[in-house]
């Protein structure tokens, strides 16, 4: 799932991309990507394109007083083309594009929306004020924004009896951290993911914090500048633990181990979060019996 290093890759990229140009065509594909039918999503045509920004995991698209608001979700990905097809695309169970958005000039170059499998989760709304996606309505603080500091993060923490792996993907408590960066952030601050919140002590709060904020800029960093189609690759390249399950931790050499749940997983090492000790992985035990 992109994350918020690549949703702000991609805000980039699309900014220098479509600020200023006109759209010319928004072709829907997908109807159920679709969540919003009032302004429909022809209403953006012949608007010309403001800010591109990001908000949490959505990418919101300004057009002359109407917004664009993609959530990407789980398989979706966003493609770039310098020349968008003539002929208007089909609806088919085995075609994965679920919108396409066409730019005014000779070339006709734009965008398209795709969406892998069968579990479909990509949305697409166009509203007059972000704030009516109920996604972005109930957004937490961005860990990205100046104004984040470690004391608004230790009163996140306070009194919080969740596991801070469940604490740091909660997009209404923080905006924009999935699976993959939170299983970073706590192999980077050195905790475990099963440890509950409201028991950090403040130094753990204030290395959690840096964690967070450290991994998250420092995964911005390497995106700023590549095309959208390149993303993907450099997310995986750097990953020091999610999705690397019985591989070397980079860190202490120790196995990465894996807990699984009904819908996801996460990684961790043990040497360096949990003691040496393993997590328990009820799912996996059952297999094995």
């Amino acid at each position: 799932m992109p994350e918020l290093p690549e949703v702000e890759a991609l805000s980039a990229y699309l900014s220098e991309r479509l600020t200023g140009r006109v759209i010319a065509r928004v072709q829907p594909v997908a109807i159920s990507a679709l969540k919003t039918y009032d302004p429909p999503v022809t209403a953006l045509e012949g608007r010309t394109v403001g800010p591109v920004t990001r908000r949490g995991k959505f990418l919101d698209i300004e057009a002359g007083g109407l917004h664009l608001v993609v959530h990407l979700a789980r398989a979706g990905w966003l493609r770039w083309k310098d020349s968008l097809p003539a002929e208007p695309p089909r609806p088919s169970p085995k075609n994965p594009l679920a919108l396409r958005l066409r730019l005014e000039g000779e070339a006709g170059d734009g965008f398209e929306l795709t969406e892998a499998g069968t579990k479909k989760g990509l949305a697409v709304y166009v509203v007059k004020d972000p704030a009516e996606v109920p996604g972005v309505a109930r957004l937490g603080p961005d860990p990205l924004d100046p104004g984040f500091t470690v004391e608004a993060f230790a009163a996140l923490m306070r009194g919080d009896r969740r596991r801070i792996k469940g604490l740091l993907r909660d997009q209404s408590t923080l905006a924009g951290v999935g699976n993959a960066y939170s299983d970073e952030v706590l192999h980077v601050a050195r905790m475990s993911p099963y440890k509950i919140a409201a028991s950090l002590t403040e130094e753990e709060t204030v290395r959690l914090y840096e964690a967070l904020g450290g991994t998250l800029r420092d995964a911005v960093e390497r995106s700023r500048g590549l095309a959208a189609g390149e993303l993907k690759a450099e997310k995986k390249l750097g990953l020091r633990v999610h999705g690397r399950t019985g591989q070397p931790c980079p860190v202490c050499g120790d196995t990465v181990r894996e807990v699984s749940f009904a819908d996801s997983s996460l990684q961790y090492c043990p040497t360096c979060q949990t003691g040496g000790k393993p997590l328990a992985d009820r799912r996996m035990s059952r297999l094995l019996k």
